[in-house]
């Protein structure tokens, strides 16, 4: 068995792996989270002023509010 990474330019060549996943002749697995912290340092290093992980999840955090502010708004209508 051989593993490899696609990246994936056209949105029809997700559907044809999806198709070959469903007739057994490839495993599809989504990255795992160290493979997501990986990638982060790599484009980190490329970077001075690249964000670190703590100010990444901080904005995560305050936009999920301002979101929820709003659905909570929106719902109380």
């Amino acid at each position: 068995m051989n593993t490899i990474q696609v990246n994936i330019l056209n949105p029809k060549a997700d559907i044809i792996l999806k198709d070959m996943e469903k007739q057994n002749l490839i495993a599809i697995q989504k990255p795992s989270k160290s493979s997501l912290q990986s990638m982060l340092n790599n484009l980190r290093s490329n970077s001075k002023t690249a964000p670190s992980l703590k100010e990444i999840t901080k904005e995560v955090e305050l936009v999920r509010a301002k979101r929820y502010a709003k659905k909570n708004k929106a719902g109380n209508h």
